[in-house]
């Protein structure tokens, strides 16, 4: 609300019923789907959460189940163990998976050192496949460090991502190869995807916040 003559107005950053552009989204969305569609679409995200949580759950602690151990939607995944077994935190876990292709999905939310795993419907089984052997993957690198046949400082997750530029380079002084960097499953390498830039200090961007904004009187009218 902004101030006219000393008394509030009416809203200008925000719609009195919230975001029109994600209320009209939902909207054709749903009548696209239809009464049936709706339906089926929710079925499939139910079924592929429980069919990801299948996958996963012999190897890592999967949190708030049902009484009948199966999941809705979506699925939390407690990395919080690996921090005392390995020094390994849900945001290396995260940068790793940019090696493996993917975009680490929600962190740390609704509980911090975790990741919520939510496949949607939209997803077909081989693409399920793939991210859960990306993580099967990164709980055997994990193991790795907790059997102590890997560095517990300097290991492919503390690492991570990997860049192109830092596995083509001439000098490598890491305790790992190159392939378990860059390529650590078959299906890498068939479509690698190449993060652009290694690990960022997160806490230092957040504190100092760099503007890259044109100044307000680039918007001024001629």
């Amino acid at each position: 609300m902004h101030l006219q003559d000393g008394k509030a107005g009416n809203a200008v950053s925000a719609a009195p019923f919230g975001s029109a552009s994600i209320l009209l989204i939902s909207y054709a969305y749903i009548r696209m789907l239809g009464s049936t569609g709706v339906r089926k679409a929710t079925e499939f995200a139910i079924l592929n959460a429980n069919y990801m949580k299948a996958r996963l759950q012999n190897d890592f602690d999967i949190l708030y189940t049902g009484i009948n151990g199966t999941c809705a939607h979506e699925f939390i995944v407690d990395l919080r163990p690996f921090k005392a077994t390995a020094g390994i935190e849900a945001e290396d876990v995260a940068k790793r998976l940019m090696d493996y292709g993917f975009h680490a999905p929600t962190m740390s939310f609704p509980v911090a050192g975790t990741i919520m795993i939510e496949p949607t419907e939209s997803e077909d089984k081989d693409e399920l496949d793939r991210f859960c052997d990306a993580l099967l993957s990164i709980r055997e690198e994990i193991r790795a460090i907790e059997e102590g046949r890997a560095d517990k400082a300097n290991n492919v997750l503390k690492n991570a991502p990997h860049t192109q530029a830092v596995i083509t380079a001439d000098e490598w002084d890491r305790p790992y190869g190159r392939q378990q960097a860059a390529y650590p499953l078959e299906y890498v390498k068939i479509n690698k995807f190449w993060p652009s830039v290694s690990r960022v200090n997160n806490t230092h961007g957040d504190r100092n916040l760099i503007c890259t904004c044109e100044p307000v009187s680039a918007y001024a009218e001629a």
